[in-house]
């Protein structure tokens, strides 16, 4: 009973984190164009912020991940933040595009640690068959942190510019000191610590043990490569879309983006419910097929009223799935390499996928924004053939995927 506090204040912290890490990605979205014009720099180069961060994303996961999964996570947790947070507020000063860049790849570090850290200490403490829920709690934390960011960019850049919007970035370290000195991390519950192995502890190989979790891990990655291509893709650059192709203003494109997040977080808690009561399969085949139709018919959206509504729709669909990855991930694979799976596969997908920022920005330097919606609906479909080949997010697989033993022996 003693550690019950310590419990929900890892919990909660865990949450937090994952909205501060979103609040920082979307001050790019919300500023890319002040960005464009005063450092003078093309759609093309703007693409490559977006993609830059998601390489630091990647090495953030990989090495926060062996060492989350090797020491403990609420110490890690509290390294990843600092690091973005130092980061994000010190791009307030950056007088070009390559300081801009390198403060931008470490940022990705530090977010790119704190996703699976968050997730491993959160599923040490909620029940299994309760992950699914929790990870769409957390992933609304993510969201709520995004509409903070619209509201501050509506405050503070049309005053202090886009440098004053990421100056806020400084303010996650008065958090990091409420961890230090708020948590004991000694007792936060680890569930599955106490039957673990140390000596096969962060061992990101294990990821490609043998041919099922070869193939299971591949496609898992090819899925979250298409996730995060169509979010940060469509977070990144609709805003600068509709501000130039539908003649919306910053202000209106703020609003548009905050019904598509609100429709995002409703579709999280639907998406929490169905991937603990009727497994993955189900629920991303759904999802997936939804997403690709949604996004496709964004093309056809051409009053406030249609953007406001389709945008909802968009965002249920297509981000609503976002947060059951570290759910089904963390039932997938076995509690020693827990930390080092979410963040692999999520930011292998980070990187991958942050390419479509720069061919977003290549699309929209020689096409529109419909030949932009088309290519973002077929990597849905893309997306939805790789999840059917994957055996273990069948129902039955997926409920028996509670122990590494059981991952390892189920058949193909």
């Amino acid at each position: 009973m003693n550690n019950f506090p310590h419990n929900r204040r890892a919990l909660i912290a865990s949450m937090i984190s994952s909205g501060l890490d979103d609040i920082n990605v979307m001050f790019l979205a919300f500023s890319l164009s002040s960005i464009m014009a005063d450092l003078e720099i093309s759609g093309t180069q703007a693409g490559w912020i977006g993609t830059i961060t998601n390489f630091g994303m990647l090495l953030g996961g990989l090495v926060f991940g062996v060492l989350a999964d090797r020491h403990h996570k609420l110490t890690i947790l509290k390294w990843t933040v600092a690091i973005f947070a130092l980061a994000t507020g010190l791009i307030a000063f950056s007088h070009n595009i390559w300081i801009l860049y390198a403060l931008r790849f470490l940022a990705g570090v530090g977010v790119g640690g704190e996703y699976g850290v968050a997730l491993s200490i959160m599923a040490g403490i909620v029940p299994a068959e309760r992950m699914g829920r929790t990870a769409s709690l957390n992933g609304i934390m993510g969201q709520i942190g995004s509409i903070i960011a619209a509201v501050l960019a509506s405050l503070i850049a049309p005053i202090f510019g886009w440098q004053g919007l990421f100056a806020i970035g400084f303010f996650p370290l008065l958090f990091v000191a409420w961890m230090h000195w708020g948590i004991d991390s000694t007792k936060v519950a680890d569930h599955g610590s106490e039957t673990a192995d140390p000596s096969k502890a962060g061992k990101i190989s294990d990821l490609f043990k043998n041919r099922q979790l070869t193939h299971q891990t591949i496609a898992l990655m090819v899925m979250t490569t298409v996730q995060i291509a169509g979010y940060f893709g469509m977070m990144n650059w609709l805003p600068t879309m509709m501000q130039n192709s539908l003649g919306i203003s910053f202000g209106s494109s703020n609003i548009w983006m905050i019904s598509t997040i609100i429709g995002m977080s409703i579709g999280m808690l639907v998406f929490g419910q169905l991937l603990d009561t009727l497994g993955p399969r189900f629920g991303y085949g759904s999802f997936l097929i939804l997403s690709a139709c949604a996004v496709f018919a964004f093309t056809y959206v051409h009053s406030s009223t249609t953007l406001l509504i389709g945008g909802a729709i968009m965002g249920f669909f297509v981000n609503g799935m976002f947060a059951g990855y570290g759910a089904m991930i963390t039932r997938l694979y076995p509690y020693e390499i827990r930390t080092v799976a979410n963040n692999t596969i999520l930011n292998v997908g980070r990187a991958v996928g942050g390419f479509s920022s720069v061919i977003i920005g290549l699309l929209l330097d020689h096409y529109n924004m419909n030949i932009v919606m088309i290519f973002l609906a077929g990597l849905y479909i893309i997306s939805f053939c790789f999840m059917l080949s994957i055996p273990n997010l069948k129902r039955d697989h997926y409920q028996s995927c509670l122990s590494k033993s059981q991952i390892v022996n189920s058949h193909v």
